[in-house]
């Protein structure tokens, strides 16, 4: 079961969406303890009257699909399928609030329709005139992952020929707060491109949004192959864990999930210094920070190496030489309870 990948998007707090090199232009951000994203010129994507009644996370999502899909070269897909942690965050807040200090009269319909998981997807499908399969996935650390496979099956199948699939997540001060009640996020402000060098608990949070024209067969337009997605909830032993990843062969080089959390990390370590060991490793979450859905980024990134034959330097976690990258491993892990691993290869 493999698919490829024809085009992708990413909207990041680094410059992802207007970039044509991977990472040319890295972005510094000095005493915080979160990355918001970038966003662009909804303009040229979206029209501006439709733009206008649109949330920020609603915005973002369907310009990222849109120039997915401009890319790929197709007009259509033949089904869209998302995932996200929390969905639209920022309009379930608003109809709360509006429940609160209208004492639940005379309600704006507005936030309450946009708040629901699914509102980028019926958005993107509205805009595209697509009336194919739309599925949108909420579990948590598993979200990304769980649209990936159902788009997987599907072209297994042969019910399908293209696939928009991509993964959508934002943080909103109150989010934030919440969270931060939590434990999740660091206490003290942190440069985020030296991130691993905080050795204390909590990360740093972050958002984005990543969309990907997945097909069934190799086109001209192909540039990686996404071979295998594999989950695990709690695994129960680390050598459990190595098992599994034994069955996804052998990788050119490892992108992991590490994201500053001392506890978190270590099972990172006991990877590199296990069945990982000699492989060339590489990060990504001092980029764009965590979230439940970040391992879209982390695809992203996967990807542009194996199109570009390079690994940016911000990215590195060693001075392991790295030549013919053909496959990547993206291995994440959300708070030690939902693991993933993906494998990328060259067409």
């Amino acid at each position: 079961m493999e698919a490829f990948i024809n085009g992708m998007s990413a909207i990041s707090p680094q410059n992802t969406f207007a970039e044509e090199t991977l990472l040319h232009d890295v972005k510094e951000y000095c005493d915080v303890r979160s990355l918001r994203c970038l966003e662009p010129q909804y303009s040229g994507f979206i029209d501006p009257m439709v733009s206008r009644r649109m949330s920020r996370i609603i915005k973002m999502g369907v310009c990222s699909a849109l120039k997915c899909i401009r890319d790929s070269g197709i007009k259509e897909p033949d089904a869209i399928i998302t995932g996200t942690g929390m969905g639209c965050v920022e309009d379930t807040g608003k109809f709360l609030a509006s429940i609160y200090e209208n004492e639940e009269k005379l309600l704006n319909p507005t936030p309450f329709i946009q708040s629901t998981h699914n509102t980028v997807a019926a958005s993107i499908a509205l805009i595209l005139k697509c009336h194919g399969y739309n599925n949108t996935y909420g579990h948590r650390g598993f979200s990304f992952e769980s649209a990936l496979l159902d788009a997987m099956m599907l072209l297994k199948e042969e019910q399908a020929e293209n696939i928009l699939v991509g993964a959508l997540d934002e943080l909103t001060p109150d989010l934030f707060a919440i969270t931060d009640r939590l434990g999740f996020w660091k206490k003290e402000t942190i440069n985020n491109l030296h991130l691993n060098d905080y050795k204390s608990r909590g990360t740093i949070a972050g958002e984005g949004t990543a969309f990907f024209s997945l097909s069934r067969l190799k086109s001209e337009k192909s540039f990686a192959t996404i071979n295998s997605v594999k989950t695990f909830l709690k695994p129960v032993s680390l050598q459990n864990l190595e098992n599994s990843l034994k069955e996804s062969g052998e990788p050119d080089l490892v992108i992991l999930g590490i994201n500053g959390n001392t506890a978190g990390d270590e099972v990172y370590n006991e990877i590199r210094r296990g069945i990982l060991k000699g492989v060339p490793a590489a990060w990504y979450k001092h980029l764009c920070g965590e979230y439940d859905t970040s391992t879209a980024f982390a695809l992203a990134m996967a990807a542009g190496i194996i199109r570009e034959q390079r690994v940016p330097e911000i990215m590195k976690l060693d001075n392991v030489p790295v030549a013919g990258i053909r496959r990547v491993l993206i291995f994440n892990h959300l708070r030690n309870v939902n693991h993933s691993a993906i494998m990328v290869s060259s067409c």
